[in-house]
């Protein structure tokens, strides 16, 4: 509850934004691309697009806890396409398809 966000989004009736719930997506699918790369420090994950958001009518509290899961659809030699799901309480509350590149550090 004492992150800056929560104070404007919305005052009185804290929610985590949308936009915070694909980037923790993104952090997440970013170390599933880099979990098979031997190298890491030479590479980086980069979100390198995201399309079909999808929020439920479920609110994401602050002080509350979620699962974050990542599929890949399509990999490729420097990109991967992937899905992830946001789950608070078992209860789904985003959906989205994430793109990633692989970058030189």
């Amino acid at each position: 509850m004492n992150e800056p966000f929560f104070q404007g989004h919305f005052p009185g009736a804290p929610v985590m934004p949308g936009v915070l719930v694909i980037e923790a997506m993104a952090q997440a699918g970013a170390v599933l691309l880099l979990s098979d790369i031997p190298d890491r420090a030479s590479e980086a994950g980069l979100l390198h697009g995201d399309r079909r958001r999808r929020a439920s009518a479920a609110p994401w509290f602050p002080a509350t806890r979620f699962a974050s899961t990542m599929d890949v659809m399509k990999l490729r030699a420097r990109t991967c396409k992937m899905r992830g799901l946001a789950e608070v309480g078992g209860e789904l509350v985003a959906e989205a398809e994430i793109m990633s590149a692989l970058v030189e550090r």
